[in-house]
């Protein structure tokens, strides 16, 4: 069996049980709670350390705790590779992930589409883009499975229409990514203005053009499916680390946005 043991614990997060469980779950609550109209479709949020960017990713988890938790729901997490030259994707194709909550099993979709686009296990092994979601996942949702997707640079309209058909009513997205790096803190807030108008707008153009992630490819996928499906986006939370820290010389933005049904 093959299992992908946590890399950032004692890192991005506590690596203790109780206190991620207490943590995340404060994060969750204390966010901000944005009403949707339709069915959540999925979130994008941001992937720093926790005493970063967790408050915002609180607010798009709130969204997926919110759900119906009755039936198994299959999460596919689109997340940038930072530390490998990767081309294209690569499906992490393990048989389980473990954080410090527990196992999470990876669905039998994953090692389908490893077989089709590729499993380099050394492409996940130190990244912490999927990695962070995950406490998240945990405590947001009752019973799912996992399908984890490193991405490289792709042609995005050709992953969304290659994911397409493995959606349905059952399957969420969460998107990885953080926005604009190491600028001061007005000017993040310039700069990262164009993700939190775009995004919501379901504007790819602009988003191609001037939008600032480090995820940027499953951010635009998402946007391109989302444009396909009919599905409409919402601005949910905006703050970078100038906020959240001390540092307000050389900051990084976090964003967090959802997609629902009309």
């Amino acid at each position: 069996m093959l299992i992908r043991k946590p890399a950032f614990a004692n890192m991005f997060y506590t690596g203790n049980a109780k206190e991620l469980e207490r943590q995340v779950n404060s994060f969750i609550d204390d966010s901000i709670d944005v009403p949707l109209e339709g069915e959540l479709k999925g979130v994008i949020s941001p992937h720093a350390g926790f005493i970063y960017s967790g408050i915002v990713a609180g607010s798009a988890f709130k969204q997926i705790k919110r759900m119906n938790q009755n039936k198994t729901k299959k999460v596919i997490i689109l997340g940038p590779s930072h530390r490998f030259p990767l081309k294209g994707v690569s499906v992490c194709a393990y048989d389980k992930f473990l954080t410090p909550l527990g196992e999470i099993k990876v669905s039998e979709i994953a090692k389908e589409l490893a077989s089709k686009l590729g499993f380099i296990e050394y492409a996940d092994s130190q990244e912490h883009s999927l990695e962070v979601q995950l406490p998240f996942l945990q405590l947001s949702l009752n019973d799912f499975e996992i399908i984890p997707i490193m991405i490289g640079s792709i042609n995005v309209i050709s992953l969304a229409n290659f994911l397409k058909p493995y959606i349905d009513e059952d399957t969420i997205f969460v998107i990885s990514t953080d926005l604009s790096h190491f600028f001061t803190y007005e000017k993040a807030i310039e700069i990262d203005n164009i993700c939190n108008k775009a995004i919501p707008a379901l504007d790819t153009d602009t988003m191609i053009k001037s939008g600032d992630a480090c995820g940027i490819y499953g951010v635009l996928a998402s946007m391109f499916l989302a444009k396909d499906l009919g599905w409409k986006a919402d601005f949910l939370d905006y703050k970078n680390s100038g906020d959240t820290g001390t540092d307000k010389s050389r900051v990084v933005g976090y964003g967090a946005y959802a997609y629902s049904s009309k």
